[in-house]
């Protein structure tokens, strides 16, 4: 059975949850720092996927009807969303 985009997205949010909590282990275990920063980035590149993901899906299925809408007004508030993530990513 294929799984819905909403439950792989789902299902990898709580691997990111899991390798968090192993992170935080490492940090109480007193772990050798690199082997944390590394686990570290790897939870980061895991967020990116998700997030990449999530906004892939804004534009497919939000941005993309208020567009065919045809409302100025809605497709005004879709880009500037998005500009403001972008704006937000940047800091």
């Amino acid at each position: 059975m294929v799984k819905s985009a909403m439950e792989a997205k789902i299902n990898r949010l709580r691997r990111i949850e899991g390798q968090v909590r192993g992170v935080a282990q490492m940090v109480a275990d007193d772990r050798y720092c690199m082997d944390i920063l590394h686990q570290v980035q790897a939870v980061k590149a895991a967020l990116a996927k998700v997030e990449n993901q999530i906004l892939k899906d804004h534009a497919a299925c939000c941005v993309s009807e208020a567009i065919a809408s045809g409302d100025p007004a809605e497709q005004k508030e879709k880009f500037d969303e998005l500009v403001d993530l972008f704006e937000k990513i940047k800091r």
